[in-house]
């Protein structure tokens, strides 16, 4: 009687000693994010099939270590077997592990199908990776022809410790990814400079993005709402500020959204036949600076070199324009600087180069015209 009382007692120990790790883990989020898409939610099930599975695994073989250890010690003058090459245990060690992973191999595999079956999409994005951030093409779908790119948008002082952090700090970003709920997103992933990693936990979805390559994923929310997922490849001084947010909303709500992007696209389209002013060049390269430039070559110009030397009484900035445009326009290198001829626009390359040639110590009187970044494309 009392030694069953015990173990009724270590029974109900050890259960709520469960319970409590498990509401910890509740309350903490120790696990996967919720999930918005039936890839998503086969992963969470997977996971915690598997974690049950060598859970048993793990009890029953250390549990059966431990009573061999207790029940044939010395104390009780047991003496070791003696014997080799045992056919029996050979193949008990052969086959058993062989099951288990069968018994693994077999939902697993049906998961990796289903995340890259990608046919018959209803909408394709194009994302490229960036140092550092992203830029989305729809090229199918009802949003064909929107294109943007996507930065960080928390504040600097808010990274740089000089006012409170918001509640989506380093998780926010200037233009999101929009796309209507219940439809069958692909996604093309590639980068410009080095390899990045797009990925949003909620929908399971994660794809590398290399230089070179086209690779896709596909996803389905079920339900909207704004998911939030990061770069998940090292790439960089700003790796950990690139953001990735994607806003699910109704099929209306996105053809309200598609509307009115072409829209603003099309009222924000510049002439590059058009001749600007020195002003105007400065005021518009100031923006381009700070959306493009402002992380690596800081808004004083300084940069931090060596990795990113300053801009501020540079020989490139106050040379030939021609030189400082091939630069801006083809990067570098071997060296962290990116290639900005395919991610700005022929305005946007003029007026930031004009910019920086007139900003800070740098007073050349140069200005660039947008015909000028034109013709060296040709």
């Amino acid at each position: 009687m009392a030694r069953s009382s015990a173990r009724r007692t270590a029974t109900w120990a050890l259960g709520a000693l469960g319970a409590a790790f498990s509401g910890l883990a509740l309350g903490l989020e120790w696990n996967l994010q919720p999930a918005v898409t039936r890839i998503a939610a086969d992963i969470h099930e997977l996971h915690e099939y598997v974690m049950l599975l060598v859970t048993v695994i793990f009890v029953g073989v250390f549990g059966f270590m431990f009573y061999s250890v207790f029940a044939h010690r010395k104390a009780r003058n047991h003496k070791a077997a003696q014997w080799h090459e045992n056919t029996t245990v050979e193949v008990l060690w052969t086959v058993i592990p062989l099951i288990i992973l069968v018994v693994i191999a077999w939902p697993a595999t049906k998961v990796v199908v289903a995340q890259k079956d990608t046919s018959n999409p209803d909408i394709t994005v194009k994302v490229t990776g960036y140092q550092w951030k992203w830029g989305y093409d729809y090229v199918r779908g009802e949003g064909e022809g929107i294109s943007f790119t996507s930065l960080l948008a928390t504040p600097r002082d808010q990274i740089e410790g000089r006012a409170p952090r918001g509640p989506n700090y380093l998780l926010e970003v200037d233009n999101e990814m929009v796309v209507p709920v219940g439809k069958k997103v692909r996604v093309l992933t590639t980068a410009a400079d080095v390899i990045h990693s797009w990925w949003i936990p909620a929908f399971g979805a994660k794809q590398d993005a290399i230089p070179g390559f086209i690779r896709d994923l596909h996803f389905r929310a079920d339900k909207p709402g704004v998911y939030r997922g990061q770069c998940v490849e090292l790439c960089g001084k700003e790796h950990g500020f690139m953001p990735i947010v994607v806003r699910v909303v109704s099929q209306a709500e996105y053809s309200k959204w598609v509307g009115s992007r072409k829209q603003a696209l099309a009222a924000a389209a510049d002439d590059p036949a058009k001749a600007w002013t020195l002003d105007e060049l400065k005021a518009r390269g100031e923006k381009v600076y700070a959306a493009n430039c402002v992380a690596c070559h800081q808004a004083s110009g300084k940069g931090t070199p060596p990795a990113f030397p300053p801009l501020d009484g540079s020989k490139v900035v106050n040379g030939p324009k021609a030189a400082q445009l091939d630069v801006v326009m083809n990067g570098r290198p071997n060296t962290p600087m990116a290639a900005f001829g395919k991610q700005l626009s022929d305005v946007e390359l003029a007026a930031v180069v004009t910019f920086t040639r007139n900003n800070w110590g740098n007073k050349t009187g140069d200005q660039v015209q947008p015909a000028e970044v034109k013709a060296l494309r040709k």
